[in-house]
C-alpha cells in the first residue's frame, strides 16, 4: 500500500522570511520521508490553497494534513474541515500544540534573547476568538514555565486579554523577556517587538537557521499518528 501524502498547511504570511522559514520545515520534514509525497499549502495569505494544493495530488490518493498551527482555533476547527470535506480519504491532524517540544524551543530562543535568572518572561501569542485556542496557548505558557522554572505570563496580540503591552508592564522582575509563540516571522512577530515597548523579544520558532530538530519531529508525529493506525487496519484485514 503506498504511504498517504503529507500536505503541511501553514496560516500562510506576507514576509519573505516567514515564507522561507515555513518551506525550511517542510523541507526537512520531507527529507525524513522519501516515499512520501509532501506538499506545502496555506490556509490564507498565500498561494496555493489548501484546495490547489490537494488538486496537486493524484485523485483517490489518501493524504494526511498537518495543520502548521500552534492551536486548534477556527482555521483547524472549521477551515480545514470545510476545505477537505468534497475530497475523499483526507484526514485531519491535531495542531502542532500544545505540546512540550514547543515549550523546549521557546526557551532555547529565550536564552539566547540573554534570558536570566531575575527576568519576568511574558510570552506572545496571537490570540484567537475561539477560547479554546487562548487555552492551548496558556497550557504552552504553563510547560515553559516548568520548563523555566518560574511564572510565565501570556499576552495577546489579538482577539483575547490581556493584550501584550499590558502585560509585559505588569511583569515584575529585573527586566522583562518576551517569548514570541509564533511560528515564523511576519506580521505578528513584528507586532510583538512594537508591543514590547523596548522589552528584549526572542526570534519565533522558526526563523533563518535550522528548524529545530523537535519541530521536525513533531511534526512528522502528527503524520504517523494518522497513518500508523490505518496500516494496522490493513494489516489486519
Amino acid at each position: 500500500m503506498p504511504h498517504p501524502a503529507l500536505l503541511a498547511v501553514s496560516h500562510g504570511t506576507g514576509s519573505a522570511a516567514g515564507q522561507r522559514a515555513v518551506r525550511a520545515l517542510v523541507d526537512a520534514v520531507a527529507a525524513h520521508l522519501p516515499d512520501v509525497a509532501v506538499r506545502l499549502g496555506h490556509v490564507d495569505v498565500q498561494q496555493p490553497d489548501v484546495a490547489a494544493s490537494l488538486a496537486s495530488l493524484p485523485d483517490g490518493e489518501p493524504v494526511v494534513l498537518v495543520p502548521l498551527l500552534l492551536s486548534a482555533g477556527y482555521h483547524v476547527r472549521v477551515d480545514l474541515r470545510r476545505a477537505t470535506r468534497d475530497r475523499a480519504g483526507v484526514t485531519v491532524t491535531g495542531a502542532l500544540g500544545p505540546d512540550p517540544r514547543l515549550a523546549d524551543v521557546l526557551a532555547e530562543r529565550l536564552e539566547r534573547a540573554g534570558l536570566t535568572d531575575g527576568d519576568a518572561v511574558v510570552l506572545a501569542v496571537a490570540g484567537s476568538s475561539d477560547a479554546r485556542a487562548n487555552d492551548d496557548c496558556r497550557a504552552v505558557a504553563a510547560l515553559l514555565g516548568e520548563r523555566l522554572a518560574r511564572t510565565v505570563a501570556v499576552g495577546f496580540l489579538a482577539a483575547a486579554e490581556p493584550r501584550l503591552a499590558r502585560a509585559v508592564a505588569e511583569a515584575r522582575g529585573d527586566r522583562v523577556v518576551v517569548g514570541s509563540y509564533l511560528l515564523a516571522p511576519g506580521y505578528f512577530h513584528d507586532l510583538a517587538v512594537r508591543e514590547a515597548g523596548g522589552a528584549a523579544v526572542a526570534r519565533p520558532l522558526l526563523d533563518d537557521d535550522e528548524p529545530a530538530a523537535s519541530l521536525v519531529e513533531l511534526v512528522l508525529d502528527r503524520y504517523r499518528s494518522a497513518v500508523e493506525p490505518a496500516l494496522e487496519r490493513d494489516s489486519s484485514v
